[in-house]
Parts: C-alpha cells; sequence; structure tokens
C-alpha cells in the first residue's frame, strides 16, 4: 500500500518529526527543508545503505568526498556555465514565473490561465557565490549543482593514490544546490539537496555493456530498500532528449503521489567529462566534442598496465537523489489498515535497516522504579549491538505507544512488565510492528534475536 495522497505523507513528516519547512518561524524559505530527529536518522540510513553496496561490498570502487565550493573553471570546462539551464517564461497577467517545459498547458499560465506570456529564455541554475573578501567580477566561484565534477577533477588524484585499474569507479554523496525555477511536491524538487552518484570509467567500446549492468544492479538495490516493482518503471530517453555529453540515458523512475518522475539516472557520458577537464584532449584521441582547455595542468588519460595502450575512460553514471529516495521510500512504506474494532492503524513498513528506530523498549508503568530499571538495563545491552538507534519510550500507555512507533515504522517493541520482575527465568514480550504478532523471550535471548532480525538484507 502507499500513501493516497503527498498531504497524507507531509501531515505524517511534520507530526513526526521526519521534515520541517526550514525557517518556518519566519516564513520558510521556498525550495529548502529540515529534516528532524527521524528523519535524519532514515535519510543517513539510505546513505548508509548506498555506500555498503558501492563501496564496502565492492572492490572496485573507492570512495571521495569534495568540496561544495567550486573553482568556477570547473564549470566553465563542463560547459555548465553555457547549457545547465531551464526555459523560463513570465505571465504577464499575474507575474509568476514558470519553467516553459513543464507548463500544464502550453503557452498557458498554470496560475491564473493567461495566455499573455513572455518568450521563454534561458536561466542558468546554478548558485553563484563570492569567495573571499574582496567583492568584484574575479572573485566568485559556485556552489556545486552537481556531485559529480568534483569526481572527474579528481579522477587523477584517486587513479595515483590507489592504483585502481579500469574498469572502476568512484562513489560521493554529498549537497548540491540549483536554483530551481518552480520548486515544489515537497522534497521531490528543491533548491538545496543531497546526491549519491558514482561515475564509473570503463574502456571504449565496453561502455555499453557497462551501461547495461548498472542499469539492472541499481533497480535490483532499488527492490530491497522496499520499493515495488509495479511502482518502478524505465524510462529510456530518446536521443533528441539526450543531454549534450551523453551517449544514452535510462531513468528509473518511481510513481510518486503527484506523478511518475524520475528517482535515479543512469547515463553513458562517454569521454566527455574526462576529455573536457583535460589538456591535449585532441591528442589523447577524446572522442567527444569539447573544447579546447588550456586551463587544465592535468592528463585525464588511463595507460592499461599489461597493453601499455593509453586513452581516455568512458564514464557510466548511476546518479540518484537521497531526498526523492527518501520520499519514495516513505510513500512506499505507508500503510492504513483496518483493525477488527474498526480504528484505523496507520504505519510505515519500512525495511528494518532503513527505520528510523531500531528498537523501542517499553517499561509497562512508567513511575515504578524496578521496571525502568530493568527496561534501561536491556536499552543499554541492545545499544551495544550497534543496529541503530534504540528508545526508552516513556510517554504514554502502552498502546499508544504501540500505535506511535507504527506509525514512525519500529520494527519491534519491547514490553517490560511485572511478570519480567516476578518470574525465572526474566521474560519480556516483544510486538512485531507489521504483524501485531507478540512472542515471550527470556531476556537472555533478547538479544540474540534482535541481532537476527537486523541481519543486513
Amino acid at each position: 500500500m502507499v500513501a493516497k495522497n503527498m498531504n497524507d505523507l507531509v501531515s505524517l513528516c511534520k507530526r513526526r518529526g521526519f521534515v520541517f519547512p526550514s525557517g518556518e518561524i519566519y516564513g520558510g524559505l521556498k525550495g529548502t527543508y529540515d529534516y528532524g530527529p527521524l528523519g535524519v536518522e532514515l535519510k543517513n540510513n539510505l546513505k548508509r545503505a548506498w555506500w555498503k553496496a558501492f563501496v564496502f561490498d565492492r572492490d572496485d570502487i573507492e570512495g571521495l568526498d569534495s568540496a561544495v565550493l567550486s573553482n568556477k573553471l570547473v564549470f566553465k570546462h563542463s560547459g555548465h556555465e553555457t547549457t545547465f539551464t531551464d526555459p523560463l517564461v513570465d505571465c504577464k497577467n499575474c507575474k509568476q514565473r514558470m519553467r516553459a517545459d513543464k507548463l500544464k498547458q502550453a503557452g498557458v499560465c498554470d496560475f491564473c490561465g493567461s495566455t499573455d506570456l513572455t518568450e521563454p529564455r534561458d536561466f542558468n541554475l546554478m548558485m553563484k557565490v563570492n569567495i573571499g573578501p574582496v567583492v568584484d567580477e574575479n572573485s566568485y566561484g559556485y556552489l556545486r549543482p552537481e556531485t559529480a565534477q568534483g569526481i572527474f577533477v579528481n579522477f587523477k588524484n584517486v587513479l595515483d593514490s590507489t592504483a585502481k585499474k579500469v574498469p572502476f569507479g568512484i562513489a560521493q554523496i554529498g549537497k548540491s544546490f540549483r536554483n530551481e525555477i518552480t520548486p515544489g511536491n515537497f522534497i521531490f524538487r528543491v533548491r538545496e539537496f543531497e546526491q549519491m552518484e558514482v561515475e564509473f570509467f570503463v574502456k571504449p567500446g565496453e561502455d555499453e555493456k557497462w551501461h547495461e549492468y548498472w542499469i539492472a544492479e541499481r533497480r535490483k538495490w532499488w527492490l530491497k530498500q522496499g520499493l515495488s516493482e509495479e511502482n518502478l518503471k524505465f524510462e529510456v530517453h530518446d536521443k533528441s532528449d539526450l543531454a549534450h555529453y551523453a551517449k544514452a540515458c535510462t531513468d528509473i523512475v518511481y510513481q510518486f503521489p503527484h506523478g511518475l518522475e524520475e528517482l535515479e539516472g543512469i547515463a553513458n557520458r562517454t569521454d566527455f567529462d574526462l576529455g573536457s577537464h583535460t589538456k591535449d584532449a585532441e591528442g589523447l584521441g577524446v572522442k567527444a566534442k569539447v573544447l579546447e582547455n588550456k586551463d587544465s595542468s592535468a592528463k585525464l588519460s588511463y595507460t592499461d598496465p599489461f597493453t601499455k595502450e593509453t586513452y581516455v575512460p568512458y564514464v557510466i553514471e548511476p546518479s540518484a537523489g537521497v531526498d526523492r529516495g527518501m520520499l519514495a521510500i516513505l510513500n512506499e512504506a505507508y500503510t492504513e489498515e483496518k483493525l477488527e474494532n474498526g480504528d484505523t492503524r496507520i504505519l510505515l513498513k519500512l525495511k528494518p535497516h532503513l527505520a528510523p528506530v531500531k528498537v523501542a523498549v517499553l517499561p509497562l508503568a512508567k513511575n515504578n522504579e524496578q521496571l525502568m530499571e530493568k527496561a534501561k538495563d536491556i536499552q543499554q545491552k541492545i545499544k551495544m549491538l550497534g543496529i541503530g538507534k534504540v528508545v526508552l519510550e516513556t510517554s504514554g500507555n502502552v498502546g499508544k505507544a504501540y500505535r506511535k512507533h507504527d506509525e514512525i515504522g519500529t520494527p519491534l517493541c519491547i514490553t517490560v512488565d511485572f511478570e519480567t520482575l516476578e518470574k525465572e527465568p526474566e521474560t519480556v514480550t516483544i510486538r512485531d510492528r507489521d504483524t501485531m504478532s507478540q512472542i515471550r523471550l527470556p531476556v537472555s535471548e533478547v538479544l540474540n534475536y534482535i541481532s537476527n532480525f537486523f541481519k543486513y538484507i
């Protein structure tokens, strides 16, 4: 089951502390959001799962964390200064600004219905910032609009320091910034967002094989995060729709509450990127159409240690948005169930490794010192397993605590009651979020049970 509409998700996220409008007490800032106590846990868990799949579980990918502030020459030679644009129109009647390619009806204002629109003009999406104490036309740089360029300009550094052999990749998770004309649909389209990107370098001629490989791998990974087959689709870009640097691109699209939209793109970027940032591109046989680069100090090529062949690698890029991924996962997990007593139960059926809170320990009586001490002791022992956030739940009665933890996606609740104190061996009740079934286990067996439950998928 998924959310009926975006309002259900927005309401849940605000109520339970997943996502807040940024600067809300001052009216907010359009296109920016803050992640609350539960949101930051879910977001970090998603990033951790991605990093594990790409970096920890593989021998052919290394990690990187490049700077957010970027030298303007990086984005001059990448082509962003001249091509990173959206077509913009203004309504002369209501003065609203819109993307021409996203109008609900061509030539008609989305806000007032007027057909009196300006001609489309290109609007650069990069955020320009002053760098240094002196403000002049030469003292600027950019907040990076993507993490990819930081990888490309570090290609030689990573290659030299790790002695990797092609094919290999460089992975990065980090913030990017874009002056979106019309941010919207909650955290789907925002001006400050986080990306999970890999640039996978391959030998020219083997690029198509690797492109297909990564399309299949990324689909499998999203399914492991809990997205359903029926809500995941592929969208192959027509040649006319490809970015100027791409040979091919396939999007993994997801059925969000507001429609079928891109979740992740897997592009074959050819040798355009390394070719654009290298000196002597012509001498290195770069196949993509790139401009001469007189600013770069490095040759971004690879020499095969066995054949001694030197070439500029092609790049396959799986690129996903953390915020969009989180929205898709929340949407997929959102479930409403009718109970036997007629009540409706809201729960998030999150995969255990993604759940913001892994285990909640509930003392039956908050004013009983012995119960509280036993609950705290069990909580501390579970924390030592290192599975993630383990909370001592002391708000409301047990029934309300169960409903709260269903709604935030906690997989297991452990109740410490008077039977725990009065009988030997000491036992507790463990309740499963999805089935609401409960089992009674000796305290001595709890850690082993939880360890097995949270084995990574």
